[in-house]
């Protein structure tokens, strides 16, 4: 590999790692915390109960700017896409089953969810040389 290419591919790293816990962050805290995405509220409320759904909304939203902070720290990369693509699949395949009317486009999530976990998969496990993985 040129070192050109080895700088456009960590460029591309660098960009999509950025684009990937900005998803996280906007999704923790407008969404949830700052309850600015009320059917946010509505899908937990579904899935785990009207009593707790405010509460459990908001520790969820704490997780996701968790999850931010992670990806940016590069702390154990590996792992850390591992987990996200886990969590976003697990989450989206239990919306898709007990909660689609209140999904922004339906069981059509479920295909942009699928694409947010390749984008991580290459970001990490393709773009990234093996010499320069941070573990």
């Amino acid at each position: 590999m040129t070192t050109g290419t080895i700088n456009k591919q960590s460029l591309l790293n660098t960009i999509l790692t950025i684009a990937i816990s900005l998803v996280w962050l906007i999704n923790g805290l407008f969404c949830k915390l700052l309850n600015l995405v009320p059917r946010h509220q509505q899908i937990v409320a579904r899935i785990l109960g009207e009593e707790y759904a405010g509460l459990f909304t908001k520790l969820i939203g704490v997780a996701e700017l968790c999850m931010c902070i992670w990806i940016v720290s590069r702390f154990k990369s590996r792992f850390c896409a591992i987990t996200q693509i886990v969590v976003i699949a697990t989450m989206n395949i239990i919306e898709f089953i007990l909660a689609p009317d209140l999904l922004l486009f339906g069981r059509m999530n479920l295909p942009f969810a699928v694409l947010l976990i390749v984008v991580i998969f290459i970001n990490e496990f393709v773009l990234v040389p093996n010499n320069k993985k941070v573990q």
